[in-house]
């Protein structure tokens, strides 16, 4: 008897009804498991966007509406979660991550914030004494804007902090790495070693004495001598991974990878293990590399990488490099390198008939094009493949997209290309990006309102670990487009924000469009995943917008359980 009036006078407290038995679940509802509330959840469905309350069942969505609605799912076994008017959204699907890397770089050397190259040599010399004898030192996101003044660094720095054991340490974009001179001798780079396709060995000015930097295709001289990841790492990464994501309500990941052949199928093994026993508690969709498209098929086509938790997500593949690393291709010359206008990191010719062949073999096709001709001419390679594959539907996505001719950001819309953006770059990038390629065209650059405009379909990520694993960063840079140097408290370029509803909905529901799941994810609906996030402020109100960053993500539910929570 005691636990029974207990038990109603809890439902009466959560529910704001009384006593009565009808709050226990009938025989007519599904008796949930987990149920939210007094709470302001956005649904993110276009039908509903707003509801005060959702029961949990079998780690999908039974009711969601009032608090009245939902009080016949309730009944002795649920967990009720009391949300005390907060602010809850769908779980956040970032649309672009490499997750297993990510996860790693939390325990390695991170370079991002040096100052200068005080804090940058104390922090490799502290990350020196940490790691085994012989062992190489990895990770960096090294940024020689900030900590060198633009300075690009060399073999000789690292050297200089860390000189007797391999170094290679990737630049924040990572486009570009950084080699001591003992990887670079077991890289066997030395004077005549000529500049792979796509790539370029800095020299020594005057000499062909290369410097330790290594720009795109050029790094994949070195990381063959990078010892393989051992299979224990792996299951460490994804797992660090998971909680990184759990703590940022991050549900769901592109997870655009970049990994080897024989690490990827070691990955892929982990995600199958953690996912089915129910560790993961994030749903990944995978992507094979572009040039790998004929095996991604053939594995698409075994009909058993296709679950709640792990997905074959498509291909990706690359038009250029990027701005920092004065790689992106441009139609006019970089204003730092008059002599540039960027790189293909693959041959157009190539592109265009790996393109070609992967949507006629029904996979998603992802491509990473940063520079405005870059995009421009994936676009156009698009909307060609569409017209030579007729009478079928095609998933193309541009990832990135961040520099574009005013007259190419319709052609989203009409082709059909989702733009897959990460707006912490815009936040990030232009502290500088206007001394590589000037006002007039960093002014149609991360054009996140011209595209919703012109109703192309808008799908957000981060991008990690190139930036933070934090939806709610990327949102606040969304609405507020305030630079990191703090040099635009009103905004950079600020007729290109959008809304705090406009920039969740790109996390959650058009993300999930943009990756094929929207049956079961992106919006709170009726028979749909339990992916939630509650958050410490209400991020749409339209007075928040200056609170934004300093919100925090204080419940994460995954499939219905709860993954992250913050006392």
């Amino acid at each position: 008897m005691k636990r029974s009036l207990g038990l109603a006078l809890l439902l009466s407290v959560a529910c704001g009804g009384s006593t009565k038995p009808a709050a226990v679940s009938t025989s007519s509802a599904t008796e949930a498991e987990v149920a939210l509330v007094h709470g302001h959840i956005f649904t993110a469905d276009p039908e509903h966007p707003e509801a005060q309350a959702l029961a949990i069942a079998h780690g999908r969505i039974a009711a969601v509406g009032s608090d009245a609605e939902v009080r016949p799912f309730l009944g002795a076994h649920t967990r009720i979660i009391d949300l005390q008017n907060r602010r809850a959204v769908p779980g956040f699907r970032d649309s672009h991550v490499h997750f297993l890397f990510g996860g790693l770089g939390l325990s390695r050397v991170d370079l991002k914030d040096a100052a200068n190259e005080a804090e940058l040599g104390r922090r490799l010399v502290e990350a020196d004494r940490k790691l085994p004898p012989g062992r190489w030192m990895l990770g960096g996101n090294w940024d020689h804007d900030r900590a060198l003044a633009g300075r690009l660094p060399d073999a000789a720095l690292l050297d200089k902090y860390v000189p007797n054991r391999p170094v290679f340490l990737m630049r924040y974009d990572g486009h570009m790495a950084l080699a001591n001179a003992r990887a670079l001798q077991l890289a066997g780079i030395d004077a005549r070693t000529r500049d792979p396709q796509g790539g370029v060995v800095y020299r020594q000015p005057g000499t062909r004495t290369p410097t330790g930097l290594l720009r795109d295709n050029a790094m994949d001289l070195v990381w063959p001598k990078v010892p393989p990841l051992e299979e224990e790492e792996i299951l460490e990464g994804v797992r660090a991974a998971a909680r990184e994501a759990h703590q940022n309500g991050v549900t769901a990941v592109e997870d655009m990878d970049g990994s080897d052949p024989p690490t990827r199928a070691r990955l892929i093994d982990v995600y199958r293990r953690l996912g089915a026993r129910g560790e993961l508690g994030v749903r990944v969709d995978l992507y094979w590399p572009l040039a790998e498209y004929a095996e991604a098929a053939r594995v698409r086509s075994r009909g058993n990488f296709d679950d709640d938790w792990l997905r074959l997500g498509g291909v990706k593949g690359f038009v250029d490099g990027s701005i920092g690393s004065s790689t992106a291709r441009l139609f006019e010359p970089y204003l730092n390198e008059p002599s540039s206008t960027g790189l293909y990191v693959t041959p157009p010719e190539k592109l265009r008939a790996w393109i070609g062949e992967a949507d006629a073999a029904g996979l998603a096709v992802a491509v990473h094009a940063i520079g405005d001709r870059a995009n421009a001419e994936l676009l156009s390679m698009f909307e060609n493949v569409a017209r030579a594959n007729p009478g079928r539907a095609h998933r193309f996505r541009i990832e990135h997209a961040q520099h574009l001719r005013r007259e190419d950001i319709g052609r989203f819309a009409s082709a059909g290309v989702v733009a897959s953006m990460q707006p912490y770059h815009a936040i990030d990038d232009g502290r500088w990006v206007e001394g590589r390629i000037g006002p007039s065209r960093a002014a149609s650059s991360y054009t996140w309102r011209s595209l919703l405009n012109v109703h192309a379909v808008l799908a957000f990520g981060s991008d990690w670990a190139v930036a933070p694993l934090s939806a709610l960063s990327g949102i606040d840079a969304a609405v507020n487009r305030r630079t990191l140097d703090g040099k635009h408290p009103e905004g950079w370029y600020a007729a290109e924000r959008i809304s705090a509803r406009e920039a969740v909905v790109a996390y959650t529901r058009s993300a999930a469009i943009a990756a094929g799941r929207d049956r079961d994810e992106g919006s709170l609906a009726r028979g749909k995943f339990a992916d939630i996030a509650v958050l410490s402020r209400d991020i749409l109100d339209d007075t928040a917008k200056d609170t934004i960053a300093d919100t925090r993500v204080v419940l994460t539910i995954a499939g219905g359980q709860v993954v992250h929570e913050n006392r």
